[in-house]
């Protein structure tokens, strides 16, 4: 589905990342990890069209979208959420969710304008579709509230519901867990797993490594941008490689943070 083949993203002298190649397989969960400063956010970035790779060629379901604008790669599949929130914080939840779908109605400007049926029948179709969301992430009772004043935990949630909105086949999830606690995580990766079982395909940049255990089939580890090791879960604690440069040199203390 996703396919990054020799992908380098250079600031100056500063190499980002530098000949990274991997694959996201349709329907499946995969991990990127990798210490502060690895490189994971330029990658995303590079992904999602906020940045462009510098050389290398990133394909979705074989489509070259490496200098394809972000609202472009939204339109062909791709939804992401952001390490530092970014919801509309005037807006209520509800009209969160509800903006975020506006790229999927097909009535004109003109049936807008008069109210046509068909406006009608496409407006009540992204509520329904808004608000079955804010209840699969039990956000029910903040759809009427401005999301500057939602809880932290809240407004994580509403910015992966937001990115569903979108009716992705892939999602990029950056940094999701970020200041949640152990329930919060838990919680937010059976939502992850619930997700690839209707068929969506994930990308997660995670530290929380408990999370990744969770949900991930498969994990890539990028270090100096630089991918240094790929496979499953097991095969990635153990990797000596891994453990020195991300899990820490004392590898029994490793084993128990993964």
């Amino acid at each position: 589905m996703l396919e990054l083949m020799d992908v380098s993203r250079h600031f100056g002298g500063l190499h980002a990342i530098s000949h990274v190649s991997m694959t996201v397989q349709p329907g499946k969960v995969t991990g990127l990890i990798g210490p502060n400063g690895a490189g994971k956010t330029t990658l995303i970035n590079s992904i999602s069209g906020l940045d462009h790779p510098t050389s290398g060629r990133i394909s979705f379901n074989g489509q070259d979208i490496s200098r394809m604008k972000p609202f472009k790669i939204t339109r062909l599949g791709i939804a992401r959420t952001y390490q530092n929130i970014r919801l509309f914080g005037e807006m209520t939840a509800l009209e969160n969710l509800l903006i975020s779908q506006h790229g999927r109605g097909h009535a004109s400007l003109f049936e807008a304008l008069v109210f046509t049926p068909r406006y009608r029948r496409e407006e009540q179709a992204l509520r329904q579709n808004a608000h079955a969301l804010l209840e699969r992430f039990g956000l029910e009772h903040a759809a009427d509230v401005q999301a500057r004043t939602l809880p932290y935990g809240d407004q994580r949630r509403l910015e992966m519901a937001r990115a569903l909105a979108t009716q992705p086949q892939l999602i990029l999830l950056d940094e999701p867990t970020a200041g949640m606690n152990a329930v919060e995580t838990h919680s937010l990766g059976e939502q992850i797993i619930r997700l690839r079982e209707e068929g969506l395909t994930a990308l997660v940049i995670e530290h929380d490594m408990s999370l990744i255990q969770q949900v991930c089939d498969e994990i890539y580890v990028l270090n100096f941008g630089q991918i240094i090791a790929h496979g499953p879960h097991e095969q990635i604690k153990h990797n000596p490689v891994v453990v020195e440069a991300y899990l820490g040199e004392d590898e029994s203390e490793a084993h128990g943070a993964a």
